[in-house]
This record gives C-alpha cells, sequence and structure tokens, in this order.
C-alpha cells in the first residue's frame, strides 16, 4: 500500500511539474483584445484571436462576458476573417464593427444585432474600406474611415510611383495618393454612406492629412454631444516632412459635410480628441515635440476651450509621465489614464481639472487598452508571466476581478520567473532601472551565462509585459539570464531622462549597458563573467552595433533592423527631420555626432561575431543598413550570419518566420555561450 502511495505521489509530482517555454506554446496562446464594454457597464465586448501556423487555420472572432463576472466568456461571430474596432450603440442593443468576410477585398462596416440575434449585417461595400465605426450619441448614424484617392493627375498605365514631396512611405508601404476620409451613414443597411469631406480645401490642401502610423492614417475621430458635428486630428504640413516637424491639430467639421475648421491653436500638437461625458468640455492629448527643438515630449492631458476653440489648456503640467490613454468616469468628474512608469505599464486616476492625481496600487505587469461603462472599468492586464486577460473593477476602487482565462491553464504548465527589479547610479549620476529574468528550472548555485538585451524605440521601456516578439521566458530557456537595461532615453522615468539622448544618441546608452551588466555581475553569483552576449531590435539594434564599434566584452551580438551608418539611416529611413535635430544638424554639416557617435567609423574596431536579421519591407530601418553591416562583417572575415525575412516589416510577425528567428537566435548563443 505504501509502495503504490508513494508511486502515485512521484507519478502526481511529475505530471504537475511545469515545464519550459517553446515557441509553440507560446504561439499558440489566445490574444485577447481590448475591452469595449456596453453604455451601462453590463456587458463586455472583446476580440479573441486563436493563432495556427498555417495562416488559414487561424480565427479570430468577437466575444461576449458579462461586466460583473457572472458566467463565462461567449463567442458571438464565428467566421475566418478577423474583427475589429467593435462599438456599442447608445442604448446597448447592437454592436457595429469592422471586418473582411467573403466577398470582401477590405474591411466593411458589419452590425450585429443582439436583440434580434442571427447574423451580422454588412452595412458597407466600399472600394477604399470601411474602418473605425462610431454610432452617434442619438443613435441616429454611424460615423467611419475609408480611404479615399485624391489625386487629380490622369491615370497612366505605368506602374511608376511619382513624388514632389516627403515623406513618400511610411512603415512597410509606398504612400500614394489615398487618404483616410470620414464617410457618415444613417444607421441602417440600405443607407448610402457620405464622404463628408467631399469638395472640402482640406482634402486638396497640400500637408493637410491624418496623421500617419504604422498601420495607415489616423484620424481618431469624435462625435459632438449633440450628434451634428465630428472632431478629428489632422497634420497640417506633411509635405514639410524633410524639413520641419510636422504639426498637427484638431478640427470640426459637420457631419453633413462642409469645410473643417481649426479648433486648436498654438505651438503644441494635439490629437486623440475626446469630450467628457457631461459634453461640456472637450480634452486631447498635448505634444511638444519639436517646439525649442526637442525631438521628443511626454503627452499631457489638455482640455480645449469648447465650443469656440483656442489655446487648450494643460492639465497635467506637474505630472512628468505620458500619458498613453485616457476614460472619463460617468459623473465627468474623474480621469483615469494610463502611464509607463519604471518597468510598469500603470493606471492613474485624477479629478477632471487635473488635481488629485492617485496612483493605482501595482506591483507588477501592465494595464493597457482602458474603457468605462457606466460605473464599471474594464482594462486588459498583462504581466512578463501572463499573457493579456481581461480586468475590472469599481471605477472607484481598486480591488479587481479577472473577466476572462484563455490562458491559464497553458501558463500554469509553464516555469516562468518572476522579473526581479534593481537600480544603481550609472557613471554620469542617473539612476537606472533594470530587470532580471531567470530560466526555467532555475538554481542559485548554478552559473549561467548572461544575455543582455536592448530595447527599440529608444523612446520605449522594457516593461513586465508578455512579449511575442522579444519574449524574455523564450529566449531565456535555454539556461540564460537575461538583463533588461531601461537607458538614458526609455520612457516611464521622466521627460528629461527621456531628452537626453538627444545630441548624444549611442555613446552614453552604451556606457549605461555595460555598466548595467557589471552590476548585475556584482548583485548576482550565479552570472557567469565569462560568457556574456548582448542584442536588440530597431534602436536595440543600432546600440548593438554601436557595442560592435566600442566593445569586446561580449562573446557574440545580434542585430535585428539596426543601423551601422547613421548618414545613411537619414537618407534611406522613412522619417528623417528628427534624426537631424538629434544629431545636431544636416548630415554634410559633418556635427560631432555624424562623426563621433557612427558606428560604421569605427569597422577598424569590429572583431565579435554577429547575427544580422532584417525584414525586406522595413522602411523604418531599411534593409541597405543591414547589408552595409554584412559587407563589412564578411569583409573582416568577422564569424557572421544573415537572415532577410522577405515578408516582414520592422517586425517579423509571421509564424514560421517567428519560428525561424527564434531558433537561429537559440542556435547562435549556444554556439558562443555554451
Amino acid at each position: 500500500m505504501r509502495l503504490l502511495t508513494l508511486l502515485f505521489l512521484i507519478s502526481s509530482m511529475i505530471f504537475a511539474a511545469k515545464g519550459p517555454i517553446t515557441h509553440e506554446s507560446m504561439w499558440l496562446l489566445k490574444r485577447v483584445g481590448a475591452p469595449i464594454p456596453s453604455p451601462d457597464g453590463k456587458w463586455v465586448v472583446f476580440s479573441v484571436t486563436e493563432p495556427a501556423y498555417d495562416p488559414k487555420d487561424q480565427s479570430s472572432d468577437l466575444w461576449l462576458v458579462p461586466g460583473d463576472g457572472s458566467a463565462a466568456p461567449r463567442k458571438l461571430t464565428h467566421t475566418k476573417g478577423s474583427e475589429s474596432s467593435p462599438t456599442w450603440s447608445p442604448d446597448g442593443k447592437r454592436i457595429a464593427f469592422a471586418a473582411t468576410r467573403d466577398g470582401d477585398t477590405d474591411s466593411q462596416v458589419y452590425v450585429l444585432d443582439l436583440a434580434s440575434g442571427g447574423e451580422a449585417q454588412r452595412y458597407t461595400s466600399l472600394s477604399g474600406g470601411a474602418s473605425d465605426p462610431q454610432w452617434s450619441p442619438d443613435g441616429k448614424r454611424l460615423m467611419f474611415t475609408s480611404m479615399v484617392d485624391t489625386s487629380v493627375a490622369p491615370k497612366s498605365k505605368s506602374n511608376a510611383r511619382v513624388f514632389e514631396s516627403f515623406p513618400i512611405r511610411m512603415w512597410d508601404h509606398w504612400l500614394d495618393a489615398k487618404h483616410a476620409h470620414i464617410f457618415v451613414m444613417e444607421s441602417k443597411p440600405e443607407a448610402t454612406p457620405k464622404d463628408i469631406f467631399a469638395g472640402s480645401k482640406w482634402s486638396t490642401t497640400p500637408g493637410m492629412a491624418a496623421p500617419l502610423s504604422n498601420s495607415g492614417e489616423d484620424l481618431s475621430a469624435s462625435w459632438t454631444p449633440d450628434s451634428q458635428s465630428i472632431v478629428f486630428q489632422s497634420d497640417i504640413n506633411r509635405h514639410e516632412a524633410a524639413y520641419a516637424t510636422v504639426r498637427t491639430k484638431i478640427f470640426l467639421v459637420s457631419a453633413n459635410g462642409g469645410e473643417p475648421q481649426p479648433l486648436t491653436s498654438g505651438a503644441c500638437n494635439y490629437s486623440n480628441p475626446k469630450f467628457r461625458p457631461d459634453g461640456k468640455a472637450l480634452y486631447v492629448l498635448e505634444s511638444r515635440e519639436g517646439v525649442g527643438g526637442k525631438t521628443y515630449s511626454i503627452n499631457r492631458l489638455a482640455m480645449v476651450p469648447w465650443p469656440q476653440g483656442g489655446v487648450p489648456k494643460t492639465l497635467t503640467e506637474s505630472i512628468d509621465r505620458s500619458i498613453d490613454s485616457f476614460v472619463f468616469t460617468a459623473d465627468s468628474k474623474t480621469i483615469v489614464f494610463t502611464a509607463d512608469a519604471a518597468g510598469l505599464g500603470k493606471m492613474f486616476r485624477i479629478a477632471s481639472d487635473g488635481t488629485n492625481l492617485v496612483e493605482h496600487p501595482q506591483k507588477t505587469g501592465n494595464f493597457a487598452n482602458i474603457a468605462i461603462g457606466g460605473n464599471q472599468l474594464f482594462a486588459n492586464f498583462d504581466s512578463a508571466t501572463q499573457p493579456a486577460e481581461i480586468q475590472a473593477f469599481d471605477s472607484s476602487t481598486a480591488a479587481t476581478r479577472t473577466l476572462t482565462h484563455f490562458n491559464d491553464e497553458a501558463i500554469n504548465n509553464l516555469d516562468l520567473s518572476a522579473l526581479r527589479h534593481f537600480y544603481f547610479t550609472s557613471k554620469k549620476g542617473r539612476p537606472i532601472h533594470n530587470m532580471l529574468v531567470t530560466p526555467p528550472g532555475f538554481n542559485a548555485n548554478k552559473k549561467y551565462p548572461l544575455l543582455v538585451l536592448i530595447h527599440g524605440g529608444p523612446h520605449s521601456m522594457w516593461k513586465d509585459q508578455f512579449f511575442l516578439r522579444w519574449n524574455y521566458h523564450l529566449i531565456a530557456s535555454p539556461g540564460y539570464v537575461i538583463l533588461l537595461t531601461n537607458y538614458t532615453g526609455s520612457t516611464g522615468f521622466g521627460e528629461k531622462f527621456a531628452q537626453n539622448i538627444q545630441l548624444d544618441p549611442l555613446a552614453t546608452p552604451g556606457e549605461e549597458i555595460n555598466e548595467a551588466a557589471d552590476e548585475a555581475l556584482r548583485l548576482f553569483s550565479f552570472i557567469d563573467p565569462t560568457r556574456q552576449a548582448a542584442g536588440g531590435a530597431s534602436y536595440g539594434g543600432h546600440l548593438a552595433n554601436w557595442l560592435q564599434a566600442t566593445t569586446t566584452r561580449y562573446k557574440c551580438l545580434v542585430s535585428h533592423a539596426g543601423l551601422i551608418n547613421l548618414e545613411s539611416q537619414w537618407g534611406t529611413s522613412d522619417v528623417s527631420y528628427s534624426r537631424e535635430l538629434n544629431n545636431g544638424g544636416p548630415v554634410w554639416q559633418q556635427g560631432e555626432i555624424w562623426k563621433t557617435q557612427n558606428p560604421i567609423r569605427y569597422a577598424a574596431n569590429f572583431k565579435t561575431p554577429t547575427l544580422v536579421t532584417v525584414g525586406e519591407r522595413d522602411f523604418r530601418v531599411p534593409l541597405n543598413n543591414s547589408l552595409e553591416y554584412w559587407t563589412v562583417l564578411q569583409r573582416l572575415r568577422i564569424p557572421s550570419k544573415l537572415i532577410v525575412f522577405p515578408d516582414a516589416n520592422h517586425w517579423i510577425l509571421k509564424a514560421e518566420d517567428s519560428r525561424l528567428f527564434y531558433a537561429q537566435l537559440a542556435d547562435w548563443f549556444k554556439r558562443w555561450l555554451l
């Protein structure tokens, strides 16, 4: 009997043992989208993507869960095409969303009637597609965005691209004469949508256009409280992007069409307009990028005089954090917002006049996509050990409850260590924040190689978050300790800290990365000082290349989408003027930074074996920089490998490309460290 009991206990322990994360166990986790609560907060709609390695097997559908968590989520749609931007009608009976379904070449607006049930009805059939639907406050009309060809030149049989101003491409696509316009239609399927910008001077004035984002153009439009007009953000001088900071302002236009009128004035950029629920005030995000020659600014919250417009009043001058998103409580008295802070994605609340800052108690993780329905606050929450799920809590308390549990079972089977935070003071006297990740089966009495991962941006931050592109635990899984350093230039540590890399783009961050590795070695005896490697992507790739130029302490390096030449990066990237400001003037003036902080000028010092990877469709750090680096490495006969992903942009997003990238990463580190 004792033998049977012992065998049972042993088998139970084996069965319960957690294993290391693999690419498959990471990639196939369900991806829970932003919570969109009904007006009364009783229901929350959200998307769930069920990934697959074969794109035809992947699906994404809308789900519904009670806001009080009284029942499990249920699936609303059952199609292969993905749905996005769900939005509730004011009476809470219908959901509009954008989707590409059978017969659609571009996304169109669909409406699902929850009261009567049945399939969603298609409301639009536009050649430019339709996205981001929004109901008018009175529920009588729908607004959405569609791409419109604004070219006036005669059509040609040639497919040549012709340009007369900058920019000419963005992220992973060439820019053409199509621009985002706002359409309005009655909220019924047979209604005819109207382009409310048609015939306006705004639509044909050079430089006027929706601000560019990585995914296209973004108008961030909102209905006015009376349902008669629409406010939106617009660039006013995009055609000057080669020699000036592009300015973004807020405009007002009648929902029946007409000439958009500017609502904001002043030197700052204004975006993301939102009305307070009582309809008495309009709030925006304020950025001072370019003001006084600064290349970075935190986002501050400002209030626009309504309805007359004018210079917005800054409300959060004393809050030295960049606001990501914000919402209002139903009584209009409180604003809840998210902001990066010291390795966490934190949530804060302030009074609607910008006073009485309160920080949500939080020791781990990352809040995002906050939304309010009724008196309930909802958000996505994730951490390095937990993919995003949806949490809910009363807007006046800190107590939370988790509404979704799509990945609990899968995560519970994985050995994922919590992040260890530590600071040190750099040689320049700056407090530098770091996080450490230990591998599965960690034993403090063993010695582990150190991998120094460098975040991109540069104006971003390593934080306690679940990543697919650079998953801390997957990279650590073969038996590495991972060091994550928030060097000078990172966000979440104040505006000045992020601005300090202007005129010092690589040298100080590079020094701090090496200092962080030294501090980790001092603090943690389980790190082997003889086996260190470093790598990163984008700006992290730039810094990896700077380490190539300035130190031989690392056994090997990894550079994804990293510049090797400041000069060619300035001339070929989709963004150039901010690089000029950051480096102290035009490249042809050959100021100090162009000469002293350009990695390729130190090629004679290159010695470290390097894995170079890049997406062929990357226009942010174009392929030419990786090819320049590869040529130098080969010319110097430094052990190196080049991987070009033909279908990738700045990020590696396809399942099989991602699997190959992680496998090559593991092989490269194994070759030089184990």
